[in-house]
């Protein structure tokens, strides 16, 4: 280790290990702080890939030795780089396997809120962190570049999301905490619930040009008030005695819906 310039920290009294414990057990400690930590050589890639700077390169003992890692760290200053044993660097990881790599990254921040906004997706109290990072990957797929969180949303930049994402993230802006009802009126297109309810068939509904879809709650849907707002609701349609689909699978059939209208 001394060779390469870098400390192999062995000890959990490490108050730099302490705070890595802590962001890696607690929202509450990521939000506070404004940072996250990204686990595995796929995200960090796609993280520098979009002009990201990782804080801190958090590399196992075992882990260095794989040429992925290795290839990821070289550049990086000492400095930047910490080696924890493979039992402290487990105690931080967010996988049942883990990587091997962990970055520490400032929570990127979105610019201003646009004054009219043509096209987004706007998320209300999805909780399942799962699902939340599988919306984002569909809507960076489909071309779609502003997404819109309620409140009640899951963090988006929690490990299980930013997994789930699997490096969309990094090419939207992603507002979190938005108050949905007050947002509304900026919308310059349509806005579109996906509603099980609704009497119109998302393939009937004509989806060129901007809009903005509103996909709600995993149980109760899209609250009245928004629903309310919006210009038109549309169901998917579902063939044999399914009620319903997850939520994450109805986001991604709008979305491509749309796309494939668009040509």
């Amino acid at each position: 280790m001394s060779e390469l310039g870098l400390t192999l920290i062995r000890s959990r009294d490490n108050p730099r290990f302490k705070l890595l414990r802590q962001l890696a057990g607690s929202t509450r400690e990521r939000r506070k702080a404004g940072l996250a930590l990204l686990d595995g050589a796929h995200l960090i890639a796609a993280y520098r890939a979009s002009g990201g700077v990782p804080q801190q390169l958090i590399l196992s003992e075992s882990g260095m030795s794989t040429a992925e890692i290795a290839q990821l760290a070289a550049g990086v200053s000492a400095q930047g780089v910490l080696i924890l044993t493979d039992a402290l660097f487990n105690d931080i990881a967010q996988v049942v396997t883990p990587t091997g790599i962990i970055a520490l990254i400032r929570t990127p921040e979105p610019g201003p809120l646009p004054a009219a906004i043509e096209s987004c997706v706007m998320l209300e109290n999805i909780q399942d962190a799962g699902n939340l990072g599988s919306i984002l990957r569909s809507t960076a797929a489909a071309g779609i570049s502003i997404v819109l969180l309620s409140r009640g949303c899951a963090f988006p930049w929690s490990p299980k999301v930013l997994r789930a994402g699997m490096g969309a993230h990094f090419s939207l802006d992603i507002f979190d905490n938005a108050d949905l009802a007050m947002i509304m009126p900026r919308l310059s297109g349509r806005v579109i619930c996906a509603s099980g309810h609704a009497p119109k068939s998302l393939y009937q509904a004509d989806l060129r040009g901007p809009l903005a879809w509103v996909f709600g709650n995993e149980g109760a849907g899209v609250s009245a008030g928004i629903s309310a707002a919006a210009t038109e609701q549309l169901r998917i349609p579902m063939a044999g005695k399914t009620e319903s689909l997850n939520v994450a699978a109805a986001a991604a059939i709008c979305l491509f819906e749309q796309l494939r209208q668009k040509g």
